[in-house]
């Protein structure tokens, strides 16, 4: 079950996002819960945690940016998304790693793309395996277990950290995406798995068994920024 709040002081406006998601997860056949609160102070307050969090921005203090600053500082990772009609303060968002921006009044469309990013960023959040076909049969590997992926020809092969590979008929976008936020694409023909990344040198990425592989020139930089965002997020 998914749970939802919503952080809003004004009742109406919650009450049409409870609206939007229960229509929403109805569509989608998915069990959920909504908890709303009127303001931030209610919400901090709350025991246990949400998996999304919907907050407006004009409350008193704490406001809704406030509050989300709270909620990062003791290690609240859920997916926050600021329901406002402030424009101008859609930059600030980034500091509290907002999922998304909505503008009241809500629009309908806009709102089921964010739901549907939500749903996808959920599913890779809670994704610890997947399944492989291999000829007539199956197996099933831990993404934990995954150093690197590797394309060769019509073949993605999975190298993992028992020094076993794995391959099976695949295209290295479609891994791409049934993975979560660890992986990173470094190359065209290689997704790599930062938590066994070392380093980044003379075009190459340093695992932590000693092995190298390519990195694009073009993504050596973002190679480097999602390695410490991604570093930054685990030790939060």
């Amino acid at each position: 079950m998914i749970k939802f709040a919503i952080c809003d002081d004004e009742p109406m406006m919650a009450q049409e996002l409870a609206g939007h998601l229960a229509d929403y997860m109805k569509e989608k056949s998915i069990v959920c819960s909504v908890s709303s609160f009127s303001n931030g102070h209610t919400l901090l307050g709350r025991v246990g945690s949400f998996d999304v969090i919907f907050l407006d921005i004009q409350m008193e203090q704490p406001d809704g940016m406030e509050t989300a600053r709270l909620l990062r500082q003791r290690g609240d990772h859920c997916l926050l998304i600021f329901v406002t009609v402030l424009k101008e303060c859609v930059f600030d968002s980034f500091q509290v790693e907002a999922f998304d921006y909505l503008l009241k009044p809500l629009d309908s469309a806009r709102f089921h793309q964010t739901m549907d990013r939500v749903l996808r960023s959920l599913e890779q959040r809670t994704a610890e395996d997947i399944v492989i076909q291999r000829g007539t049969g199956c197996e099933v590997v831990l993404l934990s277990d995954i150093v690197y992926c590797e394309v060769l020809g019509r073949k993605v092969y999975l190298h993992k950290n028992d020094g076993t590979v794995s391959g099976y008929y695949d295209k290295l976008e479609d891994m791409e995406q049934r993975v979560d936020g660890r992986f990173f694409k470094c190359h065209r023909s290689y997704l790599v798995n930062l938590d066994y990344v070392r380093g980044c040198q003379d075009g190459q990425v340093l695992l932590s068994q000693g092995e190298r592989i390519p990195v694009s020139r073009l993504r050596e930089r973002e190679l480097t920024q999602a390695l410490l965002r991604y570093m930054k997020e685990r030790n939060f």
